[in-house]
């Protein structure tokens, strides 16, 4: 419920940035409260405050102390409409960095109970350009092709420009942004990303089967452009295909990171902290196209690798070295795969599941290397994997700049 109408607004000292990205006070009643584009140490004046059972939530109607954190935001579309795809581009660059490294430990703190400090963050190559994917969601009627702004996942602003996107993509967008004619009837998504040699892609994601028969026409009027792209049509409950140009590398419906160079540093990174892995039997979970698995081939590890994505899967078995490679789930392959000495395991945002972190624990590997996109799964599958494993070493690494998201690595050996 909101404030009963009448009540004065209160104003509240934002102590600390949460994970999510809004800052936390109380009001003063006690009561914990989240309010979203804020800073550590603001004074706020508070308007449309929500009460649940144990806390609140509000937006401010004015900052009446501001913080020496507080800077102007770059991108118009995070005021004008309140884009929520950016939770932080009101923060200077060091405190945002300081913010996503307190989100690590104190999950690690909160969730898994072990006595941590915040982690050592590496900054990211750049703190704005560095998208290498954006997806965008068209309205209902079509006229509006955007995101969505904070809070309100029913609507769709129309986007004009993302300045946290690469400027190889932006300059697709702009081309495109004209031509809406073209795209197919039924747009639900449209995805827009790079491959690793810079080629641009195109996936238009649709209700219903209805076939894209303009998809030759748009790709010529890009190409006259000067920002020729590989278009995909992906049906409803379907798999994407190429309807016009050429693909090479991994196709670009699978999944990649979307910050291609810090990702790169996060694998080396995890790679450096397995030690020594010659004919060493490693796990490689959650594998992806399989660029860590080809690592550690290379490095002459005997590698089984998990992936559900039967896409990637084939990606790797033809463009990677030789290794067991498995398509499925994690949860059921893993239980017919050899005993491990060492495992990677790189999660989505969700973790890994249950019986995955049992499995691991009862095969006693002597080290986990853990690429997490996500401070509260990792900390949880931390304890799920029980005391028979020690925390070793957690670094984090600065993929999102401007968001709320943080990649970290934790190291984890046998006790």
């Amino acid at each position: 419920m909101t404030a009963p109408v009448g009540t004065a607004a209160p104003e509240i000292r934002i102590d600390r940035i949460a994970a999510g990205g809004d800052g936390v006070g109380r009001l003063p009643d006690g009561r914990v409260v989240f309010v979203p584009r804020t800073a550590a140490g603001e004074l706020v004046r508070l308007r449309d405050v929500r009460f649940a059972r144990r806390f609140a939530r509000a937006r401010g109607a004015a900052i009446v102390e501001s913080s020496p954190d507080r800077v102007a935001p770059r991108c118009p579309h995070y005021i004008a409409d309140e884009c929520g795809g950016c939770q932080l581009q009101h923060l200077s660059a060091p405190a945002q960095r300081a913010a996503r490294a307190g989100f690590v430990g104190d999950a690690l703190r909160r969730i898994a109970r072990l006595e941590v400090e915040n982690p050592e963050l590496e900054p990211a190559q750049s703190e704005f350009g560095y998208r290498a994917k954006l997806t965008l969601t068209a309205g209902p009627d079509g006229t509006r092709i955007g995101l969505h702004p904070l809070e309100r996942p029913d609507a769709v602003f129309d986007l004009e420009r993302c300045p946290i996107t690469a400027d190889r993509l932006m300059e697709l967008w702009t081309a495109l942004r004209g031509k809406r004619d073209l795209l197919p009837p039924g747009l639900d998504r449209l995805v827009l990303r790079l491959d690793r040699s810079g080629g641009r892609h195109l996936i238009a994601k649709v209700r219903g089967t209805t076939v894209w028969t303009r998809a030759e026409a748009l790709a010529t009027e890009l190409d006259g452009r000067g920002v020729p792209s590989v278009l995909w049509w992906q049906p409803e409950g379907g798999v994407a295909r190429v309807l016009a140009g050429r693909p090479s590398g991994a196709p670009a419906p699978v999944f990649e990171q979307v910050n291609p160079i810090m990702g790169d540093r996060v694998r080396a990174f995890a790679l450096s902290r397995l030690g020594p892995v010659a004919r060493a039997n490693v796990w490689d979970l959650y594998a992806g196209i399989g660029e860590t698995t080809a690592e550690l081939v290379e490095a002459g590890a005997l590698v089984e690798s998990v992936e559900r994505d039967a896409r990637s899967v084939a990606y790797a078995e033809a463009a990677g070295p030789p290794a067991r490679r498995h398509a499925g789930a994690a949860e059921a392959i893993i239980v017919r795969l050899d005993p491990p000495d060492l495992v990677v395991t790189n999660p989505p945002r969700t973790g890994m599941e249950a019986q995955v972190a049992q499995e691991i624990a009862a095969r006693r590997p002597r080290r986990i290397v853990y690429i997490s996109c996500d401070p509260a799964t990792l900390a949880r599958d931390i304890t799920r994997l029980g005391s028979g494993f020690r925390l070793s070493e957690v670094r984090a690494f600065d993929l999102f700049p401007q968001t709320a998201h943080v990649e970290s690595v934790a190291v984890l050996d046998r006790v």
